[in-house]
């Protein structure tokens, strides 16, 4: 399975801190906000992942990841020269794609939750790696669904109609920015309309997946977060979630290194060396411990 991050578009609406610099690196607590969607994949164990960028800020995203190799993962990196909409990101990375079964997820898009990485791995198994494999996406429960797409959903939890940012939402369930999609997407996406709005939605992706009956929701619950750290109070909002959450439990969330050695993907001499090259603040002992008594 491939990963795609997209990691583009304009951040208008953290203005003025994205004048300089992408909201992807923005801090969110104590580490880069790029840091909690790629965590995500490899929680899925996903470790062929394409980094969807604007084109000035590619240099930066290359400066803090690299290649992937010291994370046992491969990072390959491609350019979205306008931000055309989400559904972008599956024309812009079609090479990359290949026919294969591939996974979404949003640069400012934030999940946490205990059974994370069965519910991940449970998607995968279900998607399949057969061209009718369907698509999966997941519903988070909000307060404001009109600042969201929006599923409707019937009492087996199956998807009944989906919506972009409605005016008169039929539900309250916000469609979230992680989503598994199999060998058609991409010739999906090359046939979507742009909206009203100018862009690609990814929600024509969506109906078009219900259409052909193969959309299926997973409904993260009352025990998971997720936070779309588009906005300024979003922003805080995560940082402070994440900051009691990692100070309550001395455990830290998206600590790539970790999840890379925990998943397999390097092995433990690798995580040690690692180690030995961080700076001794709070990040570099927290690997040391992990690794004294891991």
């Amino acid at each position: 399975m491939k990963g795609l991050i997209l990691a583009g578009g304009s951040g208008s609406r953290l203005y003025p801190l994205t004048q300089v610099v992408s909201k992807n690196l923005l801090p969110v607590y104590d580490k880069p906000m790029i840091y909690y969607p790629l965590s995500t994949l490899m929680l899925a164990g996903i470790r062929d992942i394409l980094l969807i960028t604007r084109p000035e800020e590619q240099v930066l995203f290359k400066r803090l990841l690299g290649d992937g190799r010291q994370l046992g993962i491969s990072l390959t990196y491609a350019i979205q020269e306008q931000p055309r909409g989400l559904a972008d990101a599956f024309i812009v990375g079609a090479d990359f794609i290949a026919g294969d079964v591939c996974a979404l997820i949003l640069g400012d898009n934030i999940f946490y939750g205990d059974g994370l990485i069965s519910l991940l791995a449970e998607s995968r198994r279900q998607l399949g790696q057969t061209a009718t494999g369907g698509a999966r996406i997941f519903s988070y429960t909000v307060r404001d669904p009109s600042r969201y797409g929006v599923v409707e959903l019937d009492a087996q939890d199956r998807p009944v109609s989906i919506e972009e940012k409605p005016r008169a939402p039929r539900s309250r369930n916000a469609v979230t920015g992680l989503y598994f999609y199999d060998q058609r997407v991409s010739d999906i996406a090359r046939r979507v309309q742009p909206s009203a709005r100018g862009e690609l939605e990814i929600t024509s992706i969506n109906q078009a997946y219900l259409d052909l009956g193969a959309l299926s929701v997973t409904r993260l619950g009352r025990g998971y977060a997720w936070f779309d750290t588009g906005t300024h109070e979003s922003l805080i909002q995560a940082g402070s979630f994440l900051q009691a959450v990692e100070e309550r439990q001395g455990l830290k969330v998206a600590c790539l290194e970790e999840i890379a050695w925990r998943q397999g993907f390097i092995t433990r001499e690798q995580l040690q060396a690692i180690c030995r090259s961080l700076p001794k603040n709070s990040y570099g002992s927290y690997l040391a411990e992990i690794l004294d008594g891991g």
